[in-house]
């Protein structure tokens, strides 16, 4: 027991929550590979309670003084992260099937935390505590249902790759999972202590935890009550400059995302640009992330297209971008057409399928302008400069159109491009096709 009495009273004595955190981490540090097999072997069942509590809070070198409830609700913390370290031990040694217990046992380390800040006055400073049960609750959460799908155990992950594509299957106890983060995220904004003690200042990370959450079950629109408690709660919340920044890129992040599936591209465009701008150079994959949707967003609100010194650092966003950003460019429907059937699996898997079709309207403008272009210019009358022919026949609009996309051979008609180009005016792209359609 010792070797976790060392760091909980060093942490309490200098108020450092990263420090207590550690403390009831399932992954044992780098320096100290063997912690967790220490701190299991270091009790029993029978002996497990008095142990912790004769550690905690009778230990002949305390400094710390708890209320009793205080203390009491720390031991039933470590007491049941004593349990849930044996079944990942477990786990550890090849059982099979102890996912679904590790995250029974990891959910009353999550839920005697939040009675420690519900009933018994945990202090705000003990906030990591909760992001390291939440963040793990999540990750066992996942494994256990993918243990319950495919049969067999696997290791969990917490990358953002898992958070941004759901399952369409059962889902069980990450949905539960669900339910306890979004009972931290109360237990946050509601604390109505002094914001230098507030617990509000764990609500970004929990938030974020949760729209990981619900994207990973494909329920984002339970993400959108979130926000909404959020922007009620704006006036008695620290302004957002004041959280970690790390916080703040992953929130701007995902609600750019949200707004762009809703399709207003001008909001998510300036929260995704904020993520972007904040982000460190040096997180490559994250930055990675938020330009996969940057990019789709700048295309339609500004129809501009990502430069290939951008696109440099991100090898997967070129193969996927890079094609179909130079049929753009050329007004090659047919080349346009190619790289959206041949990104189709990616496009879809990330949501952005249906806005990058939209770019076609943009291929399909730039098309026409070469069309007036290439139309040159009329012959000067008495001595004026030469200008632009003002009129441009539908057939010439037409075969460019044929020539743009082979599969139309001969059966696009006049009456189907007179509708093309009527659409292009309606949509503003090509305001002034009006004056010049002969």
């Amino acid at each position: 027991m010792d070797v976790i009495y060392r760091d909980f009273r060093a942490a309490h004595m200098n108020c450092s929550g990263p420090l207590l955190a550690t403390t009831i981490t399932p992954v044992a540090p780098l320096d100290d590979p063997n912690r967790l097999i220490r701190f299991f072997e270091s009790s029993s069942s029978f002996a497990v309670a008095n142990d912790v509590r004769s550690c905690l809070l009778a230990h002949p070198n305390t400094e710390i003084r708890f209320a009793k409830s205080e203390g009491n609700a720390w031991v039933d913390v470590y007491v049941a992260y004593w349990k849930a370290t044996g079944r990942i031990l477990a786990v550890d040694d090849g059982e099979k099937g102890g996912w679904s217990q590790i995250y029974e046992s990891w959910k009353e380390v999550t839920n005697a935390l939040i009675r420690g800040y519900s009933n018994s006055g945990f202090e705000a400073w003990t906030i990591p505590c909760l992001y390291v049960t939440a963040r793990y609750l999540r990750a066992f959460a996942i494994s256990a249902d993918d243990e319950q799908s495919v049969g067999n155990g696997v290791s969990f992950g917490i990358g953002m790759q898992d958070d941004m594509v759901g399952d369409h299957g059962k889902n069980e106890k990450l949905e539960d999972a669900a339910r306890i983060i979004n009972r931290i995220f109360t237990l946050c904004i509601s604390d109505r202590a002094p914001l230098e003690s507030s617990r509000k200042w764990g609500l970004y990370y929990t938030t974020n935890l949760l729209f990981k959450t619900y994207f990973k079950l494909n329920s984002i629109g339970l993400s959108k009550n979130i926000i909404r408690a959020l922007q009620a709660s704006r006036i008695d919340m620290p302004p957002m400059e004041s959280f970690p920044k790390s916080h703040i890129v992953t929130f701007k992040y995902y609600v750019g995302i949200i707004l762009f599936l809703e399709e207003d591209y001008v909001q998510a465009e300036e929260y995704l640009t904020g993520a972007w701008n904040m982000c460190h150079r040096g997180a490559q994959r994250n930055r990675e992330l938020i330009l996969t949707y940057l990019i789709p967003c700048h295309l339609l609100t500004t129809h501009t297209l990502p430069t290939a010194h951008l696109l440099a650092p991100y090898p997967r966003l070129q193969r996927i971008f890079s094609d179909l950003g130079q049929s753009v460019r050329r007004g090659d429907l047919a080349g346009f057409d190619e790289a959206l059937a041949n990104g189709e699996d990616e496009f879809v898997k990330r949501r952005i399928y249906l806005t990058l079709e939209r770019g076609r309207d943009i291929a399909l403008r730039n098309l026409l302008r070469k069309v007036y272009l290439v139309g040159g210019f009329e012959e000067p009358k008495d001595g004026a400069p030469p200008l632009r022919r003002t009129r441009v026949p539908v057939a010439e609009f037409g075969a460019a159109l044929r020539l743009g996309n082979k599969t139309l051979n001969d059966h696009l008609e006049n009456d189907e491009v007179e509708c093309l180009l009527a659409n292009m005016i309606y949509k503003v792209w090509a305001p002034t096709l009006c004056d010049n359609i002969a």
